[in-house]
């Protein structure tokens, strides 16, 4: 499969999980990626196996919630391959508690990763690929971006504000051929979920899931605009 050959992918937290399972899948239909993270062992691993199965990687070690390494992915991204067609904004961290009983700093940081971190990496990628005149932006944003789940906090909020802002950025930006999508999966088994009590594995998504659907939304026809938030999610309740 080659359906993306001579482009060039954006991951951010590409180290685990849906990140790594969505920059493999990228490299596998023949872009070139680039995947960012805070673990520079994670990385490390994804950029191995994508090399291993004869791909080109970078990684870049950061944290997306910082503006100074943010615009520092962006500058070695270009510096090794000159443009920049995909952006997957994946990086994310959960927690949460009810409002009244929400940690300040706790829901301050959840904020800065799910939410600014998106912003930051649309606020360096959007004038290349505006100059491009083509790009594609897909959030990876949560079940709890849709729904309102008791003591889901910061997270909730943070995943029902990222949906809101990929839809500004789309039509900001489609004009000049750029496309946006929020994707919002259920239970997906991955460091995040593993220790969840009461979740039976066999029943949730699992991070190819995620990169079939965002395989599929990339090489659509660049006329098709999807117009909401896509809900991705098991059949059966995954939780016992």
């Amino acid at each position: 499969m080659d359906s993306l050959q001579g482009k060039v992918g954006l991951v951010t937290g590409g180290g685990s999980g849906i990140g790594q399972g969505l920059a493999l899948a990228l490299a596998q239909a023949g872009a070139s990626v680039v995947i960012c993270g805070r673990r520079q062992a994670a990385l490390g691993r994804t950029i191995e196996a994508i090399r291993n199965a004869g791909g080109q990687a970078l990684a870049v070690q950061a944290d997306v919630s910082l503006e100074a390494e943010v615009r520092a992915v962006i500058d070695q991204t270009l510096a090794r391959f000159g443009r920049i067609d995909y952006l997957v904004n994946n990086a994310g961290i959960g927690g949460g508690q009810e409002v009244h009983e929400h940690d300040v700093a706790g829901w301050d940081r959840i904020l800065a990763v799910n939410l600014r971190g998106p912003f930051l990496m649309a606020r360096f990628v959007l004038p290349v690929m505006r100059q491009q005149r083509a790009g594609h932006i897909v959030n990876i944003s949560s079940e709890s971006g849709l729904e309102h789940y008791r003591g889901s906090g910061a997270y909730g909020v943070s995943k029902h504000a990222l949906n809101a802002l990929g839809e500004y950025i789309q039509r900001e930006n489609q004009d000049l051929g750029i496309q946006v999508d929020n994707v919002c999966p259920g239970m997906v088994v991955s460091e995040m979920t593993e220790g969840s009590r009461g979740l039976d594995h066999e029943k949730c998504l699992v991070p190819q899931d995620i990169a079939d659907l965002v395989l599929w939304l990339l090489t659509r026809r660049p006329n098709v605009k999807i117009g909401r938030p896509i809900l991705i999610q098991t059949m059966e309740n995954p939780w016992t």
